[in-house]
């Protein structure tokens, strides 16, 4: 497969707000298709395609085999971490697997922060790349055994409501 072909692939299986969702629950625990199903109430059939699209990608590898409760072949997959580095596809992909994952967090839970800042472009620029090194540095550091799993999520856009017209 050329760069080119990869790169089709790999913004097709993050094209979806379910595959990154996928991703997320696969992060710091191998799981199996059927728990995958059973997690986003979905046909194990239907999540099988979100897996293998995934998988092919190179977003999920399968672990060992092993069997589950009542004897039955399972393989379980866990995300690679490719996708923190890998350009999305335009669009509100992320914002929309942001918004399902908030399903069920109760306000309480949920920090929040908005900032409307107005900066030239060295500055702009200096506070991403400080913002990026941050979330680099625990995106490489390993997870903790005594950890809650926990998200961030981060946009940066034009505030087109300050704007002078």
């Amino acid at each position: 497969m050329d760069a080119d072909d990869e790169a089709r692939t790999r913004g097709r299986a993050l094209s979806s707000p379910l595959r990154i969702r996928i991703l997320r629950y696969c992060l710091h625990e191998a799981r199996t298709n059927k728990e995958i199903a059973e997690r986003f109430d979905l046909n194990p059939a239907t999540s099988l395609h979100h897996v293998r699209t995934l998988a092919d990608a190179g977003f999920l590898a399968a672990e060992p085999e092993r069997r589950g409760t009542r004897g039955a072949r399972e393989v379980p997959y866990l995300a690679t971490r490719l996708s923190w580095r890998t350009p999305m596809p335009p669009g509100t992909t992320l914002v929309d697997a942001f918004l399902a994952d908030l399903e069920g967090v109760a306000p309480d839970q949920l920090e929040t922060v908005r900032l409307g800042i107005k900066l030239n472009e060295a500055h702009r620029r200096e506070l991403l790349d400080r913002i990026e090194d941050v979330l680099q540095e625990y995106a490489a550091m390993p997870a903790d055994d005594d950890g809650e799993p926990t998200s961030i999520f981060f946009a940066h856009h034009p505030d087109l409501t300050a704007r002078n017209r």
